[in-house]
């Protein structure tokens, strides 16, 4: 297989060695295309000396007449990648400026694309970057998204670029499916099952057609080869009989039968998390209050209440047959002591509710954790946020507390993204604003540690 590996002005650059050397090792033919700043990070001679081929950087190689043809490399390669990607090289990709052989090598690209960033966190989460990323993902591009760590700013967080071992495998088993991961030279620290890693792509023609024999006679694997996710590698079963709860949604709290105490939980935070765990091979219990939502993965059996005590129910009674609980719901922490038979009809201008406090799930279910079970919680809060999170973590006997603020724009009731710090005994982990489905990620690999 023909691979055209671009490499960028990251520090991350020096790993591109490592995932020659991969390709390389297994057959495969690489072409270095590298653009003037990525030179600054690692030399040409080193990539030439790995490659066994001349280093193209730019358009003349001599003033002889000579150039070099991006038309030609997009016709040879069967496939593209681009590690280390910076949000520079990431946002002339996406707006089509060609200012180096890099992104004209790209624009003449008939073959797949991966791209693996490499930044700081606060340019991965800028709305600017992750607006270029998804046009990319629109345009069919594969990207490998960056893990999270300590950063050459020192800053703890996401931007690291993935570890080329995981590269080569996502890459060579998206174009080749037969090809086996085992093939792929990696140690257990390199490549940990419970990456924090993720891959996003759309559907395109570039995405999944080539130029090459090869990577067409695999865009259908036999029945043998191993399932595939969107992003075209083996999915992660690191969940695998594994059984775990989850709450999600609102709880309804019934004052008449037209009308109820409740709150704005949409329930996408809780399904998300559901549809992860179903996805990395868990049996999921989904028990959800009243929501318009529907789940996609097979392996979630759900249970919809309406109340509180209907929730505390169900979930008391499935939870000792369960590896971990997330607890994710929004439910009421009052319901009305007496409920009303008949609609409540207008006679003054007050309307005096007694309330009385509900069924404690968190804490319930925290007293009957045995030795090997997990507990997550939630804490959305307004006020004293870290202090809240923290005695809500002592009080309720959970492992680990995911926190969000509504302090946080983007986060908390009916949005499509959050933004939460996990709270643990050992410390905290904050996380940028993304979307939902990647915050599902992150607190599902953070239980996948210690469960």
């Amino acid at each position: 297989m023909n691979i055209v590996l671009g490499i960028t002005g990251s520090i991350a650059a020096y790993k591109a060695c490592t995932l020659i050397r991969q390709f390389v090792k297994l057959g495969h033919e690489v072409q270095v295309v590298i653009t003037p700043a990525g030179k600054e990070f690692i030399t040409p001679i080193t990539l030439s000396a790995l490659t066994s081929k001349p280093v193209i950087s730019e358009f003349f190689a001599q003033r002889d007449g000579t150039w070099h043809s991006h038309v030609s490399l997009g016709l040879w390669a069967d496939v593209m990648v681009i590690a280390p990607a910076t949000a520079s090289t990431i946002g002339k990709m996406a707006h089509g400026i060609a200012d180096n052989m890099l992104l004209t090598t790209y624009l003449s690209m008939k073959a797949p694309v991966f791209v693996a960033p490499a930044m700081d966190l606060d340019m991965w989460a800028h709305p600017a970057t992750q607006s270029n990323l998804q046009l990319l993902r629109q345009r069919g591009v594969t990207i490998i998204e960056p893990a999270s760590g300590e950063l050459a700013s020192h800053l703890v967080g996401k931007g690291r670029m993935e570890e080329p071992e995981r590269i080569a495998e996502i890459v060579l088993s998206s174009i080749s499916p037969a090809t086996s991961s085992s093939a792929i030279s990696s140690s257990p620290t390199s490549l940990p099952s419970t990456s924090s890693s993720s891959v996003t792509s759309s559907s395109s023609p570039s995405a999944t057609s080539s130029s090459s024999p090869s990577a067409t006679s695999s865009s259908s694997p036999s029945a043998s080869s191993p399932s595939l996710v969107p992003g075209g590698f083996p999915a992660r079963k690191d969940f695998s009989g594994k059984r775990i709860l989850i709450t999600a949604g609102p709880t309804y709290e019934r004052i008449d039968p037209v009308r109820f105490i409740g709150n704005y939980s949409s329930g996408k935070m809780g399904f998300a998390l559901a549809e992860e765990c179903a996805a990395r091979g868990a049996e999921v219990q989904l028990v959800c209050g009243p929501v318009h939502l529907t789940t996609t993965t097979s392996g979630i059996h759900r249970t919809d209440v309406e109340s509180a005590q209907q929730m505390w129910d169900t979930a008391s009674s499935l939870f000792p047959q369960m590896d971990a609980a997330i607890l994710c719901a929004a439910v009421a922490d009052f319901t009305p002591a007496d409920v009303a038979e008949q609609k409540i009809k207008r006679e003054g201008d007050d309307l005096l509710l007694r309330l009385k406090p509900t069924q404690d799930i968190a804490q319930g279910l925290g007293r009957m954790k045995q030795p090997g079970q997990r507990l997550v919680g939630f804490a959305l809060e307004t006020t004293d946020e870290l202090s809240n999170a923290r005695k809500k973590l002592q009080k309720k006997n959970f492992d680990f507390i995911v926190l969000n603020s509504l302090q946080d724009e983007g986060a908390g009731f009916q949005h499509d993204t959050n933004k939460i710090t996990i709270v643990s005994p050992q410390g905290l982990i904050p996380y940028p604003l993304k979307s939902k489905k990647e915050v599902a990620c992150d607190i599902i690999d953070q239980l996948a540690e210690i469960l």
